[in-house]
């Protein structure tokens, strides 16, 4: 086996074994801390009372969402950057997120929703619309302009909170079931929200997944890909649905938790490089890892009190954005 596959093989290995680590730590702490050697007697049905009930039915749900969300938001990003050439592409940069947020809050003015499972199809309405407007503001004769999308998603984002502000105002109700959502949190949500929006999800990986080696194709250039055989137009599209299947999904379950889908292939491509074929599998364990580590911190933070992970993200996150722009720019 050549070296270089040795490395990779052992650096996807190294991240599967944080991930389980931070599985671990999500599950053992929290305001109430439970020792390791109880978590799993817990899981495995051998420990009954008070620690085994908070595992089993508070933390083990949140940490399968943590996985499935982190997952959906990794390879989102992974795949916007790549459709669009744009190191700074991202649900949260490309106003998906926002779009996806500002539905979920009209619908729950105008329709008196309640519960995070009403709220998945308005969520991937959302997200289709934000990003079509996306690429319809960043699109000029002959293509897609990568720094017209960045800046338009950007705008479209600002525009799309402030509209959303508007309307929480409009009624008290609205504003306490929509404010938690909008932070972005992983607390109190059982896997019934998980369920309804996990065929998408997957659906979503599996596409990202296939496209991996056109997506090699695209870093080359539109002409160059072209004349690979490989069909830009379809493979952008296709691509573009992924992000919006993934983040809709992401979305719906656990609000707009931003900078996940920016900083894990950014995290990625130094240990895997740039192609996709590793560079979307290292996004699928490198997604969970940030958004469950991020969630810890904020359980620990202010303890017994926590932070909502979509809060610890964003205060993370915005130096990452600050770094890469500057990095881009240069």
């Amino acid at each position: 086996m050549p070296f270089r596959a040795f490395r990779h093989i052992a650096l996807l290995l190294a991240g599967l074994g944080a991930l389980a680590l931070c599985a671990a730590l999500s599950l053992a702490l929290g305001a109430r801390p439970v020792p390791l050697p109880t978590v799993a007697d817990a899981l495995f049905g051998d420990a009954h009372g008070r620690e085994a009930l908070v595992v089993t039915g508070l933390r083990l749900p949140r940490t399968v969402i943590g996985l499935a969300v982190g997952a959906a938001l990794g390879v989102a990003g992974a795949v916007a950057q790549a459709i669009t050439r744009n190191p700074l592409a991202s649900p949260t940069t490309l106003g998906i997120n926002a779009g996806a947020g500002f539905a979920v809050v009209v619908a729950i003015f105008a329709l008196k929703l309640d519960s995070p499972v009403q709220y998945v199809w308005f969520a991937f309405a959302g997200a289709a619309a934000a990003a079509l407007f996306a690429q319809a503001l960043a699109r000029r004769a002959g293509g897609i302009d990568p720094v017209r999308l960045a800046l338009g998603g950007t705008v479209l984002q600002l525009v799309l909170l402030s509209w959303t502000s508007a309307v929480m105002l409009l009624n008290q109700r609205t504003l306490d079931e929509a404010r938690f959502w909008l932070a972005g949190s992983l607390a109190g949500r059982g896997l019934d929200v998980l369920w309804p929006v996990l065929p998408t999800l997957v659906l979503g990986l599996l596409v990202s997944l296939a496209l991996s080696p056109a997506l090699n194709a695209l870093a080359l250039g539109d002409d160059s890909a072209q004349s690979l055989g490989v069909p830009v137009a379809r493979i952008r599209l296709a691509g573009g649905i992924a992000v919006v299947l993934l983040a809709g999904s992401a979305v719906a379950v656990a609000g707009p938790v931003a900078f996940i889908g920016l900083a894990a292939p950014h995290l990625v491509r130094p240990l895997l490089g740039g192609d996709h074929r590793l560079l979307i599998p290292g996004c699928l364990i490198a997604g969970p890892v940030l958004l469950l580590s991020a969630d810890v911190i904020g359980r620990l933070v202010i303890r017994p009190s926590e932070l909502e992970v979509g809060i610890v993200t964003a205060f993370l996150g915005a130096p990452l954005l600050a770094l890469l722009a500057r990095k881009v720019t240069r």
